[in-house]
């Protein structure tokens, strides 16, 4: 291996050398504790340490780093105790995650370095919202986001390399190919010569580097991330390296032929490094065997310190608590003054209204830039904020969702458009796994909304149609509302861009622009959490949501002879159980009606809850009124019968009857 020093002097490239050889010396100890059954599991990047130490060396102390499993030098060379990597290891209470998760899945603001979840894929999304944000905010500085050569076949890697070519995003896509994707050889995993090629596809620059040369690989990520942070722009890196060790210590390594091992022990990154320092004297066995004495003493301290730290005591309280960022609601009440306005032009305002009171928002989705949205809710954004705020994205859900994420980490604001709600699967693991666990696992805010243009009856069919907010309800850590009003519309939109939280904002296509009402001028707050009672009456409790309140209103309207208390509850996680309980007791009866289909829709949780907690109130079974158990159909004789309100009178007949 030929090592170039250039003009460093020897004092650096011993500095070098010992901040290569404290992680393989930690690995070491990892392994020894493994045998020892004192830890559980390990994902050991013994062979890979050049490329983790020389590109984090590269990159400044302020620039943000997204590494993954075997990027332990990325960790201590940021200066990070071992001790609190030891304890974050070993679910201590005292590590980054207090116990909640594994390894490497955490981040840390401290230290600049945002870790993965066991998805690999998605981080990639993620340096593209930092990025993003320090493009907007004019700050000179570049991103270094790590992946595997597997997770280079998942679609996250090529949306977010995409959207960094799109948008000129000062990010170092770094590819640690080192020739299995757990047993899987490379071969099997892509068909192109050199996975750098990839580069090509995306109109932007492709490096190939021995990840095993620690002076080759810093020398030009320090290069590569000087010149983009001048010239702002992605470039995709592919360090060749191999792994020691197995995908982690239980998969063993009998699956790799053992010429592999041969030939790239002759390439040991520390190995190599030490004997060119001796070739240059700047080393000597005395003071390797010094260095690594101190290191040992040192790694020994740190590790039994770490297992002695507390474990975590589980309190229920503090875990439900700590699935959300705090955040004191603060009202805003509104004008006097309001102005009839569509359900549509309600929403339009109240983003309007956050783009004007937080300079640091940014709303991104397909087509809302000039084009002004599918439903032209965003018309006329882009000429009042201009186009680094309101951005339109290529059709990658995954990615931008993941660079809303990103954008909040790094200080901004986010507001992500589903151009329909069904189209949110593309994007649905960003969402349940990272939006909504972020700050259980490691306390980092996610300031992200996601619009969802919802719902039926406009005979749009099975793939634009669906109503499918419970496939959000039931994951914790998101904030789900659905507002019936314009007036409700522009309130909470305006809350729900206030809350640093991930809130899922479902809007009625159908209503944009058939319903009017009058709505306050300027900026005002609805309360997420709390429930709207519109009627107030004693046979029965009607309690619904979104298009169903119109449902609802629209029979009881037709009906006077019926005393009923009809409940909208606006939010659904978190919802309003106190006014639910109200109504339950002031009626005895409760229809439960969603457009949603009928098995494990949202009414589900309702109705069990009441069961439960309300059942000394009842005089009737809690009845569902939901639509079919199928696809939306397109046929407006068909969406009619499978819609919830053709079933409506029969079940307010029924529970009457009981």
């Amino acid at each position: 291996m030929q090592f170039d020093r250039k003009d460093k002097d020897d004092a650096s490239l011993l500095a070098l050398y010992k901040i290569l050889l404290y992680p393989r010396m930690v690995e070491e100890k990892m392994l020894i504790l493994l045998r020892q059954g004192r830890i559980g599991k390990w994902f050991s990047g013994i062979g890979q340490e050049a490329i983790a130490v020389g590109s984090t060396l590269a990159m400044q102390s302020d620039e943000y780093i997204l590494p993954m499993h075997r990027n332990l030098g990325v960790f201590t060379s940021r200066n990070i105790p071992l001790k609190k990597l030891m304890a974050q290891w070993q679910g201590k209470i005292s590590g980054f995650t207090k116990g909640r998760d594994r390894s490497f899945h955490f981040g840390t603001q401290d230290y600049k370095i945002i870790g993965m979840i066991s998805h690999l894929g998605p981080q990639m999304a993620l340096a593209d919202g930092i990025a993003l944000a320090d493009l907007i905010a004019n700050r000179k500085n570049a991103t270094l986001v790590f992946t595997g050569e597997g997770a280079t076949s998942e679609g996250d890697f090529h949306e977010a390399i995409n959207v960094a070519s799109v948008w000129n995003l000062p990010v170092i896509f770094l590819i640690e190919n080192n020739g299995y994707g757990l047993s899987t050889p490379i071969n099997e995993q892509f068909n192109c010569e050199h996975l750098v090629d990839r580069a090509i596809g995306y109109g932007i620059e492709g490096i190939q580097l021995n990840g095993n040369n620690i002076l080759e690989v810093y020398d030009k990520i320090s290069e590569v991330a000087k010149s983009i942070r001048k010239n702002p722009r992605p470039v995709l890196i592919e360090c060749l390296t191999f792994r020691m060790r197995g995908h982690e210590e239980a998969s063993g390594t009998k699956y790799v032929p053992q010429h592999l091992f041969d030939t790239w022990e002759q390439k040991d990154p520390v190995k190599n490094f030490e004997k060119f320092l001796l070739s240059e004297n700047i080393l000597n066995e005395d003071l390797i065997a010094s260095i690594k004495s101190g290191f040992k003493s040192d790694i020994e301290q740190e590790v039994e310190a770490a297992f002695n730290e507390e474990e975590p005591i589980a309190n229920n309280s503090t875990e439900l608590d700590d699935m959300f960022a705090p955040h004191t609601y603060k009202e805003t009440l509104p004008s006097e003054n309001k102005t009839e306005k569509r359900y549509l032009d309600a929403i339009t305002e109240g983003l309007r209204e956050g783009m004007l009171h937080h300079d640091n928002l940014v709303i991104m989705g397909q087509d809302i830039a000039e084009y002004g949205g599918a439903f032209k809710i965003t018309e006329g954004f882009v000429a009042q904020f201009g186009k680094a705020r309101v951005r339109n994205t290529p059709i990658c859900e995954s990615a931008i969702v993941g660079a809303g994420l990103g954008l909040s980490i790094n200080g901004y604001k986010a507001v992500v458009e589903m151009q329909f709600a069904d189209f949110v699967t593309c994007g649905f693991n960003q969402i349940v796994n990272n939006l909504a666990k972020t700050h259980y696992r490691w306390g980092e805010k996610a300031d992200v909304v996601v619009r969802m243009p919802t719902g039926a009856g406009t005979g749009a069919g099975p793939f634009h149609s669906q109503s499918n907010e419970a496939w959000f309800t039931k994951t914790p850590g998101l904030k789900v509302v659905y507002p019936a009003f314009p007036y409700d519309a522009k309130g909470l939109l305006i809350a729900a861009i206030e809350d640093p939280n991930p809130v899922i904002y479902f809007e009625h296509k159908y209503l944009y622009r058939s319903l009017s009402g009058l709505v306050p001028d300027g900026y005002y707050t609805i309360e997420i959490g709390k429930a709207n009672v519109l009627k107030e009456g004693d046979q029965l409790s009607i309690i619904t949501y979104g298009l169903g309140v119109h449902w609802a209103l629209e029979y009881l309207n037709n009906h006077p002879e019926i005393s009923a208390t009809l409940v909208d509850l606006v939010s659904l996680q978190p919802w309003d159980k106190e006014a639910v309980a109200k109504a339950v007791k002031a009626t005895g009866r409760v229809i439960i009606l969603h457009e949603d289909t009928l098995s494990s829709g949202f009414g589900a949780e309702l109705s069990a809850w009441i069961s439960e907690n309300c059942f000394e109130y009842l005089d009737a079974p809690v009845m569902r009124c939901a639509s079919l158990d199928t696809a939306i159909p397109m046929s407006k004789v068909l969406e009619d019968s499978f819609l919830a309100k053709s079933r409506l009178k029969e079940t307010v007949s029924k529970l009457l009857a009981f």
